[in-house]
């Protein structure tokens, strides 16, 4: 075999530096399939799609035939978490230059074979003819070829020269979602399948003084009951059968009283009086800053906010001698083998993490902690397969939080309302305690067992990697200076941990709310005030381009109100302006959400407004409606009555403008309309009311706060 002819070497991207070996990625069939195993999993955003694209694209093959292979740690390379919106930068990119790497070495068969030069050769979904009819295709090769080499760094189509990208093509698991195939790990049944539930407090962190059994031992099809100090569990033959065991058990438990919860009312005081770790995050000096005339001042406050999947978290596992196989919705397979080998204390080896995809993910949920429950159980199975499934009660008391937030700003203006320095204070929880990351496990079971380990206090990733409480915390605008600075909490009485956008929702809020405030101040029109204080041409466009859109502004009309908001995710990611048009009658409805985004090349478009569309309706019902509750001794929003969340009824129209960018590096878009849709609600809400709500959510009681608050 002829070796491949060098190609020009590019240095690889991350993901693939990380895991070089072509056949970790990819593997060519004779039977005329690519297959491909990324490291990042599908979790509803459609990145199993953009990738299969991607791969199509570069090797030249009909979409049909690219396989895409779920997510293990028995084969797939280690991309760490799927999460900020970065599965199209990392995976994506990697996934395109190992194609292109693996169409080159096939080429440079082909030639060899055919006789003829590499560039007399074209592909067609994956046949590859010369000059004379002369014809091989990859499935003809692919015998020949051995891709367990390391990548060298080729270079990829141009963006002009690909088919797909650009393109909406239709997702790729969707079929099995309306056929009713068992796509979701909720919906697979293994073989000789038992079931499990595992016994937990209405309080949090109490331990269990006392546990009766007798109850539960009586219950038709029990397996096992399961003790390891604070941790307690029932298997069962049937689902039912572990329900009824469940709540026999439930009734013989004692549980000790723990460290009360805050304040509820008093949360931003909270906040800001409890033991810190502060740090600076930005500071930009100016060299003439103009003088100060006066200070604005304001605080902004976000509640902690649930994941409220659809379904609550599922796992399943089985042992078979001192190794599990374990079947996760977790969004990070290698991260979460690396905590279960810690508190199993058996070798990572032994431990096989396989994806399936769960209905509902916006960061770290319950999936880790119940596939760790579900380890623990099966134990007891005798090499069965158990399944595990959270209730809706567990999903909401015991899975991580998005952190409660208080953000204060202030700005000094001179004599003309213009900023002179701008200051930006977070109180919060840090927003990151996934598994995997540090040296002691992150897994809710970890911290119950007889021999525990210690609760992990959530932390930020560094503001280089996009920050976390800080996130989109540093202005986009040319104000002449700042200083951005962090409290991050450490104590963390109620579990907080990544949930879509980090802190990106609450910064997006505070800034986008106060300039409004200061243009009301002025007198100025928001958009202009914006335009008036941004040099950036891509952040420029896509607050002109949706103001147009929305025909900005409307004629005043009672009892409506349009209200903007603008963000670069992360500031690093993509660019969106949102304007919303709400209704204030006795409870503020949003009619519609207009909104521009640039997210570079839009490997499908279709994909990208669905984000966009979900991020969007997903911040309204975090605006409108939700907010996590409790007392002293216990979380009470526990069912859907008590954390409500947006209904079909009240989804507002959306309608997304992708600005084509398709010489530009894609970014993404999973998370980037969360903190735009928030702050152009609030801004909508001021210009229908003349009520400034800056402590989300906006129900009737803030409203009615508010208004006594300016009264």
């Amino acid at each position: 075999m002829t070796k491949p002819s060098p190609a020009p070497v590019q240095k690889l991207p991350p993901s693939l530096a990380a895991n070089p070996n072509l056949s970790s990625w990819i593997k060519i069939s004779v039977e005329g399939h690519v297959v491909v195993s990324p490291g990042k999993v599908e979790i509803g955003q459609g990145i199993v799609t953009a990738l299969a694209q991607i791969a199509a694209d570069e090797l030249d093959v009909d979409i049909g035939r690219v396989r895409m292979v779920r997510a293990t740690t028995a084969g797939s390379p280690n991309e760490g978490v799927t999460s900020g919106s970065l599965s199209v930068q990392q995976s994506g990119r990697a996934v395109r230059h190992v194609c292109a790497e693996v169409r080159q070495i096939f080429l440079s068969l082909a030639a060899d074979r055919l006789g003829v030069g590499i560039d007399a050769l074209a592909i067609s979904d994956g046949e590859i003819s010369g000059p004379g009819n002369v014809r091989t295709s990859y499935w003809e090769l692919a015998d020949e070829v051995s891709l367990d080499l390391q990548a060298s760094g080729a270079t990829p189509k141009s963006s002009a020269r690909r088919a797909l990208a650009g393109s909406s093509v239709q997702r790729v698991d969707i079929p099995d979602k309306i056929y009713a195939q068992p796509r979701f790990i909720h919906d697979l049944p293994l073989p000789a399948m038992l079931h499990g539930r595992v016994l937990r407090p209405e309080m949090p962190g109490a331990k269990l003084t006392e546990l009766r059994e007798d109850g539960a031992r009586t219950v038709a099809g029990l397996v096992a009951i399961v003790r390891d100090g604070n941790f307690a569990g029932v298997v069962s033959e049937t689902e039912d059968g572990a329900e009824t065991a469940l709540k026999a058990l439930r009734k013989g438990a004692v549980w000790s009283a723990r460290e009360p919860l805050p304040d509820e009312s008093g949360l931003a005081d909270w906040l800001k009086s409890q033991p810190v770790e502060s740090t600076i995050i930005d500071r930009k000096t100016a060299t003439d800053s103009g003088t100060k005339s006066r200070t604005l001042r304001r605080q902004y406050t976000r509640p902690y906010i649930a994941h409220a999947s659809i379904a609550p978290s599922c796992a399943m596992a089985q042992w078979s001698g001192d190794r599990v196989h374990v079947w996760t919705h977790s969004q990070g397979v290698y991260l979460l083998r690396t905590d279960l080998a810690l508190v199993l204390k058996v070798p990572a080896e032994n431990i096989t993490v396989e994806h399936m995809e769960g209905a509902g993910c916006y960061g770290h949920n319950g999936a880790d902690d119940v596939a760790l429950d579900a380890v623990l159980l099966a134990k007891a199975a005798g090499g069965r397969p158990i399944r595990l499934q959270w209730s809706r009660e567990d999903e909401m008391t015991h899975a991580p939080f998005g952190a409660a937030m208080a953000v204060e700003i202030e700005a000094d203006l001179d004599a003309q309302g213009e900023i002179v320095d701008w200051r930006h204070s977070i109180w919060g929880n840090g927003h990151v305690a996934r598994p995997g990351r540090a040296a002691l496990p992150a897994l809710l079971a970890g911290t119950e067992i007889a021999n525990p380990f210690p609760r992990t206090v959530a932390t930020n990733p560094p503001q280089a990697t996009g920050g976390g409480a800080d996130r989109n915390s540093v202005p986009l605008y040319d104000f002449p200076s700042w200083t951005v600075e962090c409290h991050r909490l450490l104590t963390m009485p109620i579990r907080t941990s990544a949930l879509r956008t980090l802190g990106a929702q609450g910064n997006v809020f505070a800034i986008e709310s106060f300039l409004d405030e200061l243009a009301a101040e002025r007198g100025e029109d928001p958009v202009a005030f914006r335009l008036r204080h941004l040099s950036d041409p891509r952040s420029r466009d896509v607050i002109q381009s949706v103001a147009k859109r929305a025909n900005w502004k409307p004629r005043k009309q009672p009892g409506v109100g349009y209200g903007i908001g603008f963000a670069r995710y992360k500031s690093t990611g993509a660019y969106c302006a949102v304007v919303a048009e709400i209704e204030g009658a006795e409870d503020i409805r949003v009619r519609r959400l207009t909104i521009t985004v640039d997210v570079g090349e839009a490997i499908n478009p279709d994909g990208v407004i669905n984000q966009i569309e979900g991020g969007a309706i997903q911040a309204t019902s975090w605006v409108l409606k939700e907010q996590v509750r409790f007392d002293r001794e216990r979380i009470t929003s526990n069912t859907w009555s008590s954390y409500p969340i947006l209904r079909f009824s009240e989804v507002p129209e959306v309608q997304v403008e992708v600005l084509a960018r398709p010489e530009l590096d894609p970014v993404g878009a999973g998370e980037a309309a969360h903190g735009p849709t928030t702050a152009a609600i609030a801004n909508a809400v001021f210009d229908c009311l003349g009520v400034r709500v800056r402590n989300l959510p906006i129900t009737r009681d803030s409203l009615i706060a508010a208004m006594e608050l300016s009264s």
